[in-house]
């Protein structure tokens, strides 16, 4: 015979009720309360009742993830993944499943969050990205679906949960760290500018210019394309090879892309930093694993995931609950890719 929640609270001494607040981690319920409650419900082999809680609170206990782009351009690129873990650590500690889009286009993507709101597949959804021609949150917000997003908020701070880096200061910070180390002719190879990101990134990058004296005319600023970065980052270093004052230093906003980069200037026998510094963003594994080891700005992608992911959890079994935004901090990580240069005018 299976053991209940009565069993549980009999055997606790605590009413069902509290039993049930436990399984949710509820925060009206102290936390020596839940660890006596949990090691009784270890002790006499009790498993939640999955099945049975869904029928109870209508709840699919399942939280939809929309990508940036295709799943399959999306898991090239380790950042995704790092969110992803930070999300599926939160859902698993939370009782939730997770759902991802499977598009390969946006409409497609689009159709996926429709599917998922109006055939209730999920309880709530988060959007990996912030961009102003984007149809999703629109219909989200429309629809009234608990949803947070992963990015700045278009429609007002107040109007959704999100969670997000200051990426103006990020970078800011970042093009700034490059002018200290005594570099005057500065690059820029930013993301796809229809996203929120990529703008304040140009952005907090062109402030620093200003503010230290460079001319915008005098920097060198190109987008990455999204779908095939391996190839565009051959373009652009073919492109600085023909420059007769080539930068000295580049801030590319995104790892994945900063190596794409590197490789390709090794084609050229051009030395990182020996012949050029180079510094990326998101400080994921595979810039501790490139040679040199890449300069990077720690977006703590991880934690933007587990963040995005505890916000919409929350709300989901409080509704009452705050709808905030949260902002993660960003810190640089020194390593081998940047080193000091006299100042070259």
């Amino acid at each position: 015979m299976s053991v209940t929640i009565k069993d549980v609270a009999r055997q606790a001494n605590v009413a069902p009720s509290t039993v049930s607040r436990v399984i949710s981690d509820s925060p009206r319920i102290s936390e020596d309360t839940k660890r006596r409650v949990r090691k009784v419900m270890e002790e006499m082999g009790y498993h939640l009742n999955i099945n049975g809680r869904v029928l109870v609170r209508q709840s699919t206990q399942t939280i939809g993830i929309v990508m940036k782009d295709s799943a399959t351009h999306s898991f090239e690129n380790p950042f995704f993944s790092e969110i992803l873990k930070g999300i599926s650590g939160s859902c698993h500690a939370k009782d939730y499943s997770i759902n991802l889009t499977t598009g390969e286009s946006q409409e497609a993507i689009f159709q996926d969050v429709v599917k998922m709101v109006q055939g209730k597949r999920v309880d709530g959804i988060i959007v990996l990205y912030s961009r102003e021609d984007d149809p999703v949150v629109p219909y989200l917000m429309e629809r009234d679906f608990p949803f947070v997003v992963v990015g700045k908020p278009l429609f007002g701070a107040n109007k959704h949960m999100y969670v997000d880096n200051d990426n103006v200061e990020a970078s800011r910070e970042a093009a700034n760290h490059l002018i200290n180390l005594g570099h005057r002719r500065l690059g820029f190879i930013g993301g796809d500018l229809k996203f929120e990101v990529a703008k304040d990134r140009l952005n907090g990058f062109k402030q620093a210019a200003y503010e230290n004296g460079i001319k915008e005319e005098e920097l060198y600023i190109l987008s990455t394309e999204l779908n095939n970065p391996v190839t565009t980052g051959k373009k652009i270093v073919s492109k600085l090879m023909e420059l007769s004052h080539r930068p000295t230093a580049l801030l590319v906003t995104d790892d994945y892309n900063g190596l794409t980069v590197i490789s390709a200037f090794q084609e050229h026998n051009i030395k990182v930093p020996e012949d050029v510094s180079v510094i990326g963003f998101n400080n994921t594994m595979i810039a501790k694993l490139a040679y040199p080891p890449l300069t990077t700005v720690d977006t703590n992608p991880y934690q933007l995931g587990f963040q995005a992911s505890n916000s919409l959890i929350d709300v989901l079994n409080d509704p009452s609950a705050l709808k905030r935004g949260v902002i993660i901090p960003t810190t640089i990580v020194e390593r081998d890719s940047c080193k000091s240069v006299e100042i070259v005018q």
